[in-house]
């Protein structure tokens, strides 16, 4: 079974940066997209970022300008770059990698999450 193992969340004060950081535990073969989605308590996990093997991303729009995603799909290891960090980023953030199966469906990998806790 594939782990994503998460790492580089804690506690910042607001305007700080964080890098958060996602591997797998074995390689993940006919990737179709990497990224990083988050989840307040009670609420729905929700998109923060995503980026395609041929370089494309998408960003939710309370993250644009500040957050940015990288990955290395021959590593299985994606990245998120966050600066300027407010309160309203708190959230716990989940790694997420898309591929598609032998059988032509998607499937989806997560990891356990990381916490990230901003302070004003």
């Amino acid at each position: 079974q594939v782990q994503l193992v998460e790492s580089g969340g804690g506690l910042v004060e607001a305007g700080g940066s964080l890098r958060l950081s996602c591997v797998a535990s074995r390689t993940i073969f006919r990737i179709k997209s990497m990224g990083w989605y988050r989840q307040a308590p009670g609420n729905q996990r929700e998109l923060v970022a995503t980026i395609t093997t041929d370089g494309s991303t998408n960003y939710a729009d309370s993250v644009k300008g500040r957050f940015t995603v990288s990955a290395d799909a021959a590593k299985n290891t994606v990245y998120l770059k966050m600066n300027s960090l407010k309160p309203e980023d708190t959230r716990r953030y989940y790694c997420n990698i898309k591929n598609r199966t032998p059988l032509g469906n998607d499937y989806d990998y997560w990891g356990q999450g990381t916490q990230v806790t901003v302070s004003s």
